[in-house]
């Protein structure tokens, strides 16, 4: 299968790209600097020159292709304020597949999250369906799970669309996101902290296990699947800190949730939900089973702890 993937050099993406290949798919990487560009040929990839902002661009780049896994999204744009922007253009690329690929039966794969979802339960594929694109900024209009419903109603379409929810902590040598930020923050603080009493629970899954349902969402993914990218259902946040602690020899320490902002910065909203999910029914439907570490055994490995991997 010819397989067009944007952000294909990305944490995500630069799995993805060898597990494609390595299934004997031939894959075109979006690339929008030539260290992206050299990272894509150095793995095998084919290399496509743009942004997500070049719409004509990825409406070739779709119609050329038997199939789209979409991972891009403006992080950079979007954790200096500008969320919407972000979210807007995330919107129209999906729309611009949508329309590349209508009345095909080709695959459209896109990345969404899980963070939130559901609060103080466990959340399913199930969940967030039906949800009121008008409830609140990250369901809202132009929020990403408004992106997402509309990629599941692009099965109407005869596109054969699928949302892959991921972990908010998909972990892996060489993560610099949210495990790597809180390395850091312990380092700085002089104490690894959780907040109030640490029970708040994060699902998260292995970088390689991520893009192994990846490809099983674009093989056999029926239209309008949501599936999600979960190993551990739920780490408690205190399990994390005292892993990180031991690590660096640091205390252990609850921070007070009106000190969360302070201590962690913008992760402490995040570090405060309590968000287990389940992947059960992603299991059943593709067969997908992680077989790499979990969460702490791989905060355990040690590879965080390294200077060059520190946020």
């Amino acid at each position: 299968m010819r397989v067009f993937v944007t952000g294909a050099s990305g944490w995500i993406g630069s799995a993805v790209v060898p597990e494609l290949i390595g299934a004997g798919h031939q894959v075109t990487g979006l690339a929008r600097s030539d260290a992206s560009a050299a990272a894509l040929a150095a793995a095998g990839a084919q290399v496509r020159r743009g942004t997500l902002d070049d719409l004509d661009g990825l409406r070739r780049a779709a119609a050329e292709s038997d199939g789209v896994i979409h991972l891009a999204f403006k992080h950079d744009i979007a954790f200096s304020g500008n969320y919407q922007g972000a979210a807007d253009a995330d919107r129209l690329a999906v729309e611009t597949f949508g329309e590349a690929l209508a009345g095909s039966g080709r695959p459209l794969v896109i990345a969404s999250g899980i963070l939130g979802l559901a609060t103080g339960r466990v959340a399913t594929e199930r969940d967030g369906r039906d949800h009121d694109p008008s409830a609140g900024p990250s369901g809202g209009p132009q929020g990403r799970l408004a992106t997402a419903q509309l990629t599941l109603a692009l099965a109407s379409r005869d596109v054969r669309s699928s949302v892959v929810r991921l972990a908010p902590t998909v972990h892996g040598e060489g993560d610099n996101g949210f495990m790597a930020a809180l390395v850091g923050i312990a380092r700085d603080k002089g104490v690894s902290g959780y907040i109030g009493d640490g029970s708040s629970r994060w699902p998260a899954v292995h970088q390689l296990d991520a893009a192994h349902l990846f490809r099983l969402a674009l093989e056999q993914a029926p239209a309008g699947s949501v599936l999600h990218g979960t190993a551990d259902e739920g780490v408690p946040i205190r399990d994390i800190a005292e892993v990180i602690g031991r690590h660096l020899n640091l205390p252990v320490v609850s921070i007070p949730r009106e000190s969360a902002g302070e201590h962690f910065g913008w992760l402490g909203g995040f570090l405060a939900s309590d968000s287990p999910a389940s992947s059960t029914l992603t299991r059943e439907s593709l067969g997908w089973r992680p077989a790499h570490p979990g969460l702490i055994d791989d905060l355990d490995k040690g590879h965080y702890f390294n200077d060059t991997s520190a946020a």
